[in-house]
């Protein structure tokens, strides 16, 4: 039903003037207008101002534009946190215009790589040499290869270093591009800027688009909530491909703020940097955290000033919180997922939480917490009825979320897309409860994801690699609680009759070691037969408690 005209709809239409489609690379014209001068980009020796970073960017759109880049074409980015991923945050938008980023998980094998470039049609690949070998390995799978160009990173250790794969060096790539190429910024807000895949429950994973609008206003809000000002120095212990960098690709650029770049999460690395840099913000799964708490004495040092860490996932538990505070640093928990350009909610602060002790502000960080400023609505609904639940911090639901910074929708994929939506709601997947000053906490999870340091682990992708082994006869793998990682994979097996003794848990890991990404591995077996209801199916809360029950007895 189309809408009744007033008098505000006669003559006032959208023009130049008075209308510009959203897109986060206005931020970075911004800076390099109002903050040319001012460091932009610190990686190691290297230094370039904001104004060296748009001629970079722009050098980077034009030299795809010339290798026949164009809108809606797909240029993947293997790489650690150098500045040649966050400059495609920026340069390939600027392609076409249009042209989207696809920024592939570096710890992902081969095989998954492959599926990535082939599903995403991509059209040019640039590559930290770092991984020549299992990108070597991805690439010989495809039938239609992209254009490649290496990272030949200086700040790499020289024994990773691997072959070069490329027609050329991505410093020369930019070199073939024009400084002065123009900016042409994207027609319409709805257009795809990144494309982002998730672990989901399969082998094959789901492919994310995001578009320019959402980006755009999922910076803000990261800048908004956590304070990025010009002041702000974000050192990049978040992966950049992890939902881009959860928006700070953008949020920090939009504040004028300086990227530490980083190869590698080491303390022995962030200290000094965050001493020499004065840094102000920081995010990371809480193994990050873990891992800053537990550095040696001779290499952990507390900051100058009061360093911000935004951590996702699970809750971070009442020790390392301690344990961060001690540190000089402020813990904000938040929650999202890829489809929502990461964070969507935030454990938004109340004042009168500074007078309550340890134990209670502990159990508040726990809760996932409310809709960040630029995100319409997140609540807990009965995914039956599609009612809200009572407030009641009991009642089980699913999170669903509605607003700008959701995804489009999943690439080639219309069903899935349409089960994510339906309702007019996105369906997280996540089972929580709604307290009742609205705040969301997540109870278990639908699907039987398993986070560990951050990544999604597929269990039903794990067990499929598990009936592979020619002695397994039935297995099942849940989270194992894990203090470093927050949770691991501990595969339940049963042996084939004949077996018994004849296979070890070191046999079970290393045949998975062989045939997947590492960290995808069990780091548990246990042997026996499987719990299972009356119908045949395996009992995975029972296998769960299992799990609990080990971890408590160690």
């Amino acid at each position: 039903m189309t809408e009744a005209r007033t008098i505000y709809d006669q003559d006032l239409d959208r023009n130049p003037a008075n209308y510009v489609p959203l897109t986060p690379i206005s931020f970075l014209l911004r800076s390099a207008r109002v903050w040319g001068k001012r460091t932009a980009v610190v990686h190691g020796e290297q230094q370039y101002t904001y104004a060296q970073m748009l001629e970079r960017c722009r050098r980077l759109a034009s030299a795809l534009e010339r290798a026949g880049v164009g809108r809606g074409q797909t240029v993947a980015v293997m790489a650690p946190n150098v500045p040649a991923l966050l400059e495609a945050h920026y340069g390939v938008a600027m392609a076409g215009p249009g042209a989207v980023l696809c920024a592939l998980n570096t710890r992902l094998d081969a095989a998954a790589i492959a599926f990535m470039l082939r599903h995403s049609e991509a059209k040019v690949l640039i590559t930290d040499r770092e991984y020549s070998s299992v990108i070597g390995a991805a690439l010989a799978q495809l039938d239609h290869k992209p254009l490649v160009i290496d990272i030949d990173d200086p700040m790499t250790p020289p024994q990773n270093r691997g072959a070069r794969l490329g027609e050329m060096d991505y410093e020369a790539f930019l070199a073939s591009g024009a400084p002065d190429h123009p900016v042409r910024l994207v027609a319409d807000e709805w257009s795809a800027i990144a494309l982002g895949y998730t672990s989901g429950t399969t082998s094959d994973p789901k492919g994310v688009v995001t578009h320019h609008r959402g980006a755009h206003l999922n910076a803000v809000a990261m800048a908004l909530e956590y304070g990025l000002n010009p002041e702000a120095v974000y050192l990049w212990t978040l992966p950049m491909f992890h939902c881009n960098g959860w928006t700070y690709t953008w949020a920090v650029t939009l504040a004028g703020g300086m990227h530490i770049c980083l190869r590698k999460v080491d303390p022995a690395v962030i200290f000094p940097l965050i001493e020499r840099h004065g840094v102000t913000h920081m995010c990371g799964a809480p193994v990050v955290m873990n891992m800053l708490i537990n550095a040696p004495e001779d290499v952990r040092r507390r900051p100058a000033r009061r360093v911000h860490f935004m951590t996702g996932g699970a809750a971070p538990p009442q020790a390392v919180i301690e344990g961060m505070e001690a540190l000089g640093f402020a813990v904000h928990h938040l929650y999202g997922l890829t489809e929502t350009y990461g964070p969507a909610t935030t454990n938004a602060w109340q004042p009168e939480l500074e007078s309550m002790d340890l134990p209670h502000k502990a159990a508040f960080m726990a809760r996932q917490g409310v809709e960040h400023p630029m995100l319409e609505e997140v609540t807990v609904m009965n995914p039956n009825t599609m009612e809200r639940v009572p407030a009641d911090g009991k009642t089980m639901g699913e999170i669903m979320m509605r607003g700008n910074t959701v995804m489009m929708g999943y690439l080639k994929n219309p069903k899935a897309t349409a089960a994510a939506f339906a309702g007019g709601w996105f369906h997280s997947g996540d089972l929580a409860v709604l307290h009742p000053d609205g705040y969301v906490e997540i109870k278990d999870r639908s699907k039987d994801i398993i986070i560990s340091g951050g990544e999604n682990i597929s269990s039903i992708e794990v067990e499929d690699v598990l009936y592979r082994h020619p002695a397994v006869l039935e297995a099942a793998v849940v989270a194992h609680p894990d203090e470093k990682w927050g949770e691991v994979p501990h595969a339940f097996v049963t042996l084939k009759e004949g077996m018994a003794g004849r296979v070890s848990a070191a046999d079970i890991i290393a045949f998975c070691r062989e045939n997947m990404a590492h960290y995808k591995c069990p780091r548990y077996v246990s042997f026996g037969p499987l719990p299972k209801t009356s119908t045949g199916k395996i009992q995975k809360f029972a296998l769960r408690e299992m799990a609990k029950t080990n971890v408590a007895a160690q």
